[in-house]
C-alpha cells in the first residue's frame, strides 16, 4: 500500500526523488496532441471549436448550446439544496473579505531631486476561468478563481467548464452567478484553453487564464503563455503532512486521502518520527479505503505515490520540506511555529490538528489554486496580484535633471547610445 521509507537510509533520497518525479512525466503524446488542438482553434475558430465540442463535450449542436443559457442557471438553483447554497455563500463573503485585504493601495512617492513617482495598480480588462468538470465537479474552484478577479475589478469573467454528460454540475452553475460571472460555456481540455486564448466568434479572447484542470488542460496552458498569461503552471494535488505520535492516526490518514481522491497522479507524503506511529497511519489507510467513495482512485493514488518518511527530529525536517516544496504543507507537531519561518517553499501552510487542509479548500479565505510539482520555490498561489497590472507616472522638475541628469547621460555614453545621451544634454544645456 503506502510506501515508507527511513531518512538515515542510504537510498533514501533516490527513493523520495524516484516516488516525487513519477507523477511529473510529461507525456510527449499529450504534448503533441495538444498542440494539433490550440494550432487548429487558432487557425479555425468556432469551426474547431465545435468540431471538439461535440467529440469531448458531447454537445450536439455547439452553435446552440455551447454558451449556458440564464434559464438553465435558474433551474440549476432550485436543483440545489438550500443548505448548499448558503454554505457556498458564506464561504464566497469568507474568500471576498481575504481577498479586499490584499488589494495594494496607490501610492506617489516624491524625493528630494524634485523627482514625482506616482503608480496606480489597474485590473486587466477580462479574465478566463476554467471550471473542472472531469471526474468531479468543484463549485468551490469556481469561488477560488473568480472572486479574486471580482475584487481586483476585471471588467469581464468568461468561465469554460467540460460537460462530458452534457450536463453542468448545478451548484457550479450557482456558484458562478454568485461571482457574478455572465458567459459560461460547456468546453474543456486544451480546446478551451485555445479558446480562451485566441478567440473565436463565439468565445471572447481573455487576457489571464486561471483554474486549475487534468494534465491536458495543464500542457495547453504551458504552450499559450507565450499569448496569454495563466496563473502557474499546475499539476495533481499534493499535500506533505508533519506530524508526531501525540495525533490521531486516523485523523492524519483521512488528510492524505483528501489529497489521493482528487486524482490517480495526486500526491500524499507524510513524515513523522515514529514507526508505530507510521505503521498506525498505514493500516487506516487500507481500512479507509475499503468503505471510500472513491476507492479505485484513492487506491491508484497511493500505490503510485503516496509515502511515509520516517525522520530523527521533526524539529529539522524544514531541509526536507523545502526540497519536496508540497503544494498543501500540514504541521502538526510540537513547537511546529519554530521551525515555519525556516520555510520558503509551500504553496500554503496548515498550522496544528484543527487547521485540516480540507477545510482549505473550501472554506477559509486564501485562494485553494495553488503551485504544484515543486513550483512552490519559484510561485506563489492564486490570488488578486494575478488579475491587476501598475503603471507607474514619473514627472521630473528642471531641479531633477541638473542632480541626476549627469549620471544618467555617463551611463548612456558607457552603453554607446548617443541618441540618449543627447535627449539628456539637450535638457542641462537647456534655461
Amino acid at each position: 500500500m503506502v510506501k515508507i521509507i527511513k531518512y538515515n537510509e542510504k537510498s533514501f533520497n533516490s527513493n523520495l526523488d524516484r516516488r516525487i518525479n513519477s507523477k511529473r512525466l510529461q507525456s510527449n503524446k499529450i504534448e503533441l496532441a495538444v498542440k494539433k488542438i490550440l494550432n487548429d482553434i487558432k487557425r479555425n475558430k468556432d469551426k474547431a471549436l465545435f468540431k471538439y465540442a461535440k467529440k469531448f463535450d458531447n454537445i450536439k449542436n455547439p452553435n446552440r448550446d455551447l454558451k449556458v443559457k440564464s434559464s438553465e442557471i435558474k433551474k440549476a438553483k432550485n436543483l440545489c439544496t438550500s443548505d448548499s447554497i448558503k454554505a457556498l455563500k458564506l464561504a464566497a463573503n469568507r474568500i471576498e473579505k481575504f481577498h479586499k485585504n490584499q488589494m495594494p493601495k496607490n501610492v506617489i512617492y516624491k524625493d528630494k531631486e524634485g523627482m514625482s513617482i506616482k503608480t496606480r495598480w489597474l485590473p486587466i480588462e477580462r479574465a478566463g476561468v476554467y471550471a473542472p468538470g472531469g471526474k468531479a465537479s468543484y463549485p468551490s474552484s469556481v469561488l477560488m478563481s473568480a472572486i479574486p478577479a471580482k475584487v481586483a475589478g476585471v471588467n469581464e469573467i468568461i468561465m469554460t467548464v467540460p460537460s462530458s454528460s452534457g450536463e453542468i454540475n448545478p451548484l457550479t452553475l450557482v456558484a458562478a452567478e454568485l461571482c457574478g460571472i455572465k458567459k459560461i460555456f460547456r468546453v474543456g481540455g486544451a480546446q478551451a484553453i485555445g479558446a480562451l486564448t485566441y478567440g473565436t466568434e463565439t468565445i471572447d479572447p481573455v487576457d489571464v487564464i486561471v483554474g486549475p484542470g487534468n494534465q491536458w488542460v495543464a500542457e495547453a496552458k504551458k504552450q499559450v503563455v507565450r499569448d496569454v498569461n495563466i496563473d502557474m503552471f499546475a499539476g495533481p494535488s499534493e499535500i506533505l503532512i508533519v506530524a508526531d505520535k501525540s495525533n490521531n492516526p486516523e485523523w492524519v490518514a483521512y488528510d492524505m486521502l483528501a489529497q489521493s481522491e482528487h486524482d490517480e497522479s495526486a500526491q500524499s507524503i507524510l513524515i513523522t518520527d515514529d514507526d508505530l506511529f507510521a505503521k498506525e497511519v498505514s493500516n487506516n489507510i487500507k481500512s479507509i479505503i475499503k468503505t471510500s467513495d472513491r476507492s479505485d482512485i484513492i487506491k491508484k493514488s497511493i500505490n503510485r505515490n503516496g509515502l511515509i518518511i520516517i525522520i530523527n527530529d521533526l524539529k529539522k525536517s524544514y531541509d526536507l520540506i523545502n526540497k519536496i516544496a508540497p503544494e498543501h504543507l500540514s504541521l502538526m507537531f510540537k513547537d511546529a511555529q519554530k521551525i515555519e519561518e525556516n520555510i520558503t517553499n509551500a504553496g500554503v501552510i496548515f498550522m496544528g490538528k484543527w487547521t485540516p487542509e480540507a477545510m482549505g479548500d473550501y472554506i477559509m479565505g486564501p485562494s485553494h489554486v495553488l503551485p504544484t510539482n515543486g513550483a512552490s520555490k519559484n510561485s506563489s498561489g492564486l490570488s488578486v496580484y494575478n488579475f491587476i497590472k501598475k503603471i507607474s507616472s514619473i514627472k521630473n522638475s528642471q531641479k531633477t535633471i541638473k542632480i541626476l541628469g549627469p549620471s544618467a547621460r555617463i551611463i548612456a555614453e558607457c552603453e554607446g547610445l548617443d541618441a540618449h545621451a543627447k535627449s539628456i544634454q539637450v535638457r542641462l544645456n537647456g534655461k
